[in-house]
């Protein structure tokens, strides 16, 4: 577990998945992503699905699985429309590579659409390689796919 700032890092359980559902508006706006929000992956991947608690609530989450060649992938990461800028993300993908790394991950992937700007200047200050790949996601879905190696310095990443 992580603490800073009064903030918590810790496994994310049912009741952490069911509130980041309720507040989904808070984390994401009026893009409606709550098809993406997976149970099984709280239930089954538990250690590498995370949430950022604080006295007021989950500020931000981040939910992933290690693959079994190694891959840590992060299927999603949001933090609160209140907490954005604080460096919360950076300090929930920390948390999760290392969680990923007790898992035997060696790597670290994501993916997002090309659209989505904010994710993509995130991960690439973060070291991350991106490419862009046709039909990643089915015909016409372009994708930003997002690889880079563990370890993951957020400080080092950042500057």
């Amino acid at each position: 577990m992580i603490v800073a700032m009064d903030i918590q890092i810790a496994s994310a359980g049912m009741a952490d998945f069911h509130q980041v559902l309720t507040d989904h508006p808070r984390y994401w706006g009026e893009r409606d992503l709550r098809s993406l929000h997976l149970s099984a992956l709280v239930r089954e991947f538990g250690s590498t699905c995370l949430v950022a608690r604080a006295e007021d609530g989950i500020r931000g989450y981040i939910f992933g699985f290690v693959t079994p060649g190694g891959t840590g992938y992060v299927h999603l990461i949001a933090t609160r429309d209140d907490t954005r800028g604080t460096g919360l993300g950076r300090r929930l993908y920390a948390a999760f590579a290392e969680a990923a790394e007790r898992h035997g991950a060696r790597r670290l992937k994501a993916i997002t659409s090309i659209g989505n700007t904010g994710s993509i200047a995130f991960h690439r200050s973060l070291g991350f390689d991106t490419e862009i790949v046709d039909d990643y996601d089915g015909p016409g879905r372009t994708m930003a796919v997002f690889r880079r190696v563990l370890p993951l310095n957020v400080q080092e990443a950042g500057r």
